[in-house]
């Protein structure tokens, strides 16, 4: 059986096709312009390749929750012609086939979930560190969410007084996607990721800043893993570096399990979106619905 997967992200969408045990046969790139000429060009590359179900996990915020006039909308989103976007909509209307709609976190973290670093446990957090910041909460094998999906990219944490940067969240300035995202490095220290490798003091107030994330995932959710995704993480120093401020932080408050295991990088790497995808849409054949989130 052959299964779609659309990753929605700012600046390009993937979409690929694959099969039920989440296996990517194919995929391409589309840039990201104006809904209606990005989405001709995905539903005309799924019109060439039928698929049974698709799952969608798309930038946002977006509505995920049935019960509101806004699901299945990219809701305020900065991205210019997106805001108010009916994109399930859409893809229901010129696919007519069983749509998993969620978070472009979320389906990376069921990819994680289900075949990578999460793959052996019960309850995962799953968050990525890149141009912007986003978690994703599996617990017994379902999303944590409330009114909405989650928003954990954007919590407030503790600005280090030795850090004078205001941050870069247009909504709340100094929140974790405020100080420790990409663009927060990059305008920070004046140069991107990648040419910072050589300077330990930006990679250990990066790790401070993202083991304060990694504290309060923990306090707020107890996970039985934390694994950490994006393009910032690709700097090999940062993951001891996290590993050793997230238990001096933590201060023995609460026994989590041995931090080696319990704090990992990804493992799907950038397939994690397109495979949780894949498997999403499998949920829908197999449970038999037309719509799912």
């Amino acid at each position: 059986m052959q299964l779609g997967a659309i990753e929605a992200g700012g600046t390009k969408f993937v979409c690929g096709i694959g099969d039920e045990t989440g296996q990517i046969i194919e995929q391409i790139r589309i840039p990201t312009t104006t809904p209606t000429e990005t989405l001709a060009g995905v539903t005309a590359f799924f019109k060439q390749h039928p698929v049974a179900a698709i799952g969608i996990g798309s930038f946002g915020p977006i509505g995920v929750n049935a019960k509101h006039r806004d699901f299945g909308y990219i809701t305020n989103t900065p991205k210019a012609g997106w805001e108010n976007f009916n994109f399930l909509g859409y893809i229901r209307t010129h696919l007519n086939i069983p749509v998993y709609w969620t978070t472009d976190v979320n389906v990376a973290a069921y990819g994680e979930y289900q075949l990578g670093a999460g793959k052996d446990i019960d309850n995962l957090v799953y968050f990525t560190v890149g141009t912007g910041i986003g978690a994703g909460v599996i617990y017994q094998g379902k999303f944590l969410r409330g009114f909405n999906h989650l928003e954990a990219g954007h919590i407030l944490i503790k600005h280090l007084p030795t850090d004078h940067f205001a941050g870069v969240c247009p909504y709340h300035a100094d929140c974790l996607e405020g100080l420790a995202s990409g663009p927060a490095l990059e305008q920070r220290f004046n140069a991107p990721a990648a040419e910072l490798a050589n300077r330990p003091e930006v990679w250990q107030l990066e790790a401070t800043y993202i083991a304060q994330a990694c504290v309060n995932y923990t306090l707020s959710y107890s996970p039985d893993r934390i694994v950490i995704g994006g393009g910032v993480m690709h700097q090999e120093q940062l993951f001891p570096l996290i590993r050793e401020a997230f238990t001096n932080l933590l201060g023995h408050y609460t026994e989590t399990p041995d931090v080696m295991n319990y704090i990992q990088r990804i493992k799907l790497n950038d397939d994690a979106g397109l495979t949780g995808c894949l498997l999403l849409a499998n949920e829908l054949i197999a449970t038999g619905q037309t719509v799912g989130s």
